[in-house]
């Protein structure tokens, strides 16, 4: 790997169908993206904000899906893309959601990332939604 490839800019796109096997597929190839790129510092905390966005865009919506990951100025940016243009259900806070089976994801990346946001999205006439959040490289 070039010496200093972490503070060179790229970006990945995985186009997913609707399928919640998606999730694990997303998973590992992430966890290989980050290694390969030297970030095995984010990959835990990475995997899991990105199985909770790409399993929000699964289940809750109908047509395929996309997960994007960005590492540009030192942050990572993960992100869902999906065709439902709906905004997310607000996360609640961890404290409140107890034995719940449903409810948890976004909660988990509002907790778990430095910053979060969603933003509508229309492309070649489709409309969808990014869901998206960010984790700084720790200093050390």
């Amino acid at each position: 790997m070039p010496e200093n490839e972490s503070d060179t800019s790229w970006e990945y796109s995985l186009h997913i169908p609707n399928d919640l096997r998606a999730v694990t597929v997303c998973r590992r190839t992430l966890r290989l993206i980050l290694t390969m790129h030297g970030l095995i510092g984010l990959v835990d905390t990475a995997e899991l904000l990105a199985a909770e966005l790409v399993a929000n865009a699964v289940r809750h919506t109908k047509g395929p899906a996309a997960l994007r990951v960005r590492w540009s100025a030192e942050v990572l940016r993960i992100g869902a893309w999906d065709a439902d243009p709906r905004p997310p259900e607000p996360p609640r806070a961890l404290e409140r959601l107890g034995e719940a089976e449903e409810g948890r994801g976004l909660a988990l990346v509002r907790a778990c990332s430095d910053l979060w946001g969603w933003q509508p999205l229309s492309r070649f006439g489709n409309r969808g939604k990014y869901v998206w959040c960010e984790l700084a490289r720790a200093a050390g």
